[in-house]
């Protein structure tokens, strides 16, 4: 006699592709007429700016660019001058086949920025970004439970805390502030190069929307009136609120990954700075929901065949954001520094035996003033490795979300300090075992000859094991020994027998 558990429905997101990609790019600057012939090239910077996403069907496209700076000395011997550009950049991933339309999140980075003079009047620029893709699809799935199983049929039951992600999307939103100097910094005369880097500091989910708060961090390098170049840190808080498509309770959670889609900075005549930036939030809204399966099933008095399959879940298992901190010591004559700059890469997983390591790799670069008065920049690559224990089969996802670097100068030497912050979790990639029907058989006959009760002590197996190995139930050997829960051990049992 074959009975088939009922389906109930399950409904989340999964992720149908998640993958990095470098690019790089070259472009030519020609210099314009106004400006003096180029003796060397000093420094170069670069910033990310992530214009449009698209979802063609059988792929995901990223488009966007490289907001570039370009600091030289020029042959005159006048003062160093600047010069920018932009640079356009375009990422494409295949999905799968027969992916349903859904929902993309992009983190793209500054990998690299290099300038060299190829003539008195041209610069060549190379410069490379990274962008981790990943795209969100609808998923459901269906899960079994027992209806109109006949009596004498012991089911084991677990419940399992599940944390699916129920949906994604994103808020774009614009700031216009003013950057406001401490009277004790030198006024600016000159903007060489600035960066913008948003952090989420605080999310909630309230019912059918979503809440945040943050800052724009802004870096500004500038040259004052006295001809100097200092380097200063804003922030610039904002706070914002997206309408969600569904309704969720207490213990919704929301993951939110900002990017730069636009930045402009203006300097007026009166030496204030006015920023105007446009940011993306991309969410993810995670719930916890209670899910109830049957993990086993016996009969003492008859056999019982039981039909099983994985239950594949998407389940966020861990979500954290950590600090990973790193120091180079860079060979150097220098007298001051005028600015710091750290590039982070994505973090590399390398497996291991009980979990992964994570390689993180990343590059200082520092302007600075030489014991003889005069601008270097230098560069310098730094690797740092962290242990993670995980199971091999979950899917870790890791994200540098801001990286803070100092610099101070020694004999002969620049120390290079950064504190890189990342975002971490971790997906399940095992299913779930569960019983989705059984086949019962014939009603054994009652052995005149077996013992209605058995005396046992209790050892490192469950009452459950137990029970189906001595063909009792639970409820008969818990009101025999007058215990509520699991026996302890070594304690001595009597077991009916049915």
């Amino acid at each position: 006699m074959e009975h088939q558990f009922e389906t109930t429905i399950l409904s989340c997101l999964d992720i149908a592709l998640q993958e990095i990609q470098n690019s790089e790019q070259t472009q030519q600057i020609n210099l314009p007429d106004s400006m003096p012939d180029i003796g060397s090239i000093l420094c170069a910077w670069g910033q990310v700016i992530l214009r449009g996403k698209e979802w063609r069907g059988d792929s995901i496209s990223f488009s966007g660019g490289m907001m570039i700076w370009v600091l030289y000395a020029p042959e005159d011997g006048t003062q160093a001058r600047r010069i920018d550009a932009w640079i356009p950049f375009q990422m494409k991933w295949d999905l799968p086949g027969d992916t349903p339309e859904g929902t993309i999140r992009i983190k793209c980075l500054t990998r690299f920025v290099d300038a060299r003079s190829i003539s008195a009047r041209k610069i060549m620029v190379r410069a490379g970004m990274a962008a981790m893709a990943t795209a969100y699809v609808p998923k459901t799935l269906e899960a079994y439970v027992p209806n109109g199983i006949p009596e004498g049929v012991e089911l084991l039951r677990g419940t399992y805390p599940v944390r699916l992600i129920k949906e994604a999307g994103e808020k774009t939103f614009l700031q216009d502030e003013e950057a406001v100097l401490p009277e004790s910094a030198p006024l600016p005369e000159k903007v060489i190069y600035y960066r913008l880097s948003p952090q989420i500091t605080e999310r909630k989910v309230l019912s059918d929307k979503v809440v945040f708060r943050g800052n724009s961090n802004l870096h500004v390098l500038y040259r004052s009136e006295e001809g100097q170049l200092h380097s200063w840190d804003f922030d610039m808080p904002f706070s914002q609120y997206a309408p969600l498509g569904g309704s969720y309770g207490a213990d919704a959670q929301a993951e939110i990954l900002p990017c730069p889609t636009s930045v402009e900075l203006e300097l007026s005549d009166e030496g204030r700075l006015h920023l105007k930036c446009g940011i993306v939030a991309q969410y993810l809204i995670t719930d916890k929901q209670m899910l109830e399966l049957v993990e086993d099933a016996y009969s003492p008095g008859r056999e019982v065949m039981l039909q099983v399959q994985d239950l594949a879940l998407p389940a966020l298992l861990d979500s954290a954001t950590e600090s990973v901190y790193g120091e180079q010591s860079i060979s150097a004559q220098a007298n001051l520094t005028a600015d710091v700059s750290f590039y982070p890469d994505f973090p590399r997983q390398l497996p291991q035996e009980n979990g992964i390591e994570l390689e993180f790799p990343g590059t200082f670069q520092i302007l600075y003033y030489g014991e003889d008065g005069v601008l270097h920049c230098v560069s310098s690559h730094w690797q740092e490795r962290t242990s993670h224990s995980s199971d091999r089969f979950n899917r870790i996802t890791v994200l540098p979300l801001a990286a803070d670097a100092q610099a101070s100068v020694g004999s002969g030497s620049i120390l290079a300090k950064t504190e890189l912050t990342i975002g971490i979790s971790a997906i399940s990639g095992q299913g779930i075992p569960m019983v989705t029907g059984v086949e019962l058989g014939e009603v054994r006959k009652p052995d005149p000859g077996r013992p209605s009760l058995i005396l046992r002590r209790a050892g490192t197996q469950r009452l459950w094991d137990i029970a189906k190995e001595c063909g009792s139930t639970m409820d008969a050997i818990r009101n025999a020994n007058q215990i509520k829960d699991e026996p302890a051990f070594g304690q001595m049992l009597l077991i009916p027998v049915s």
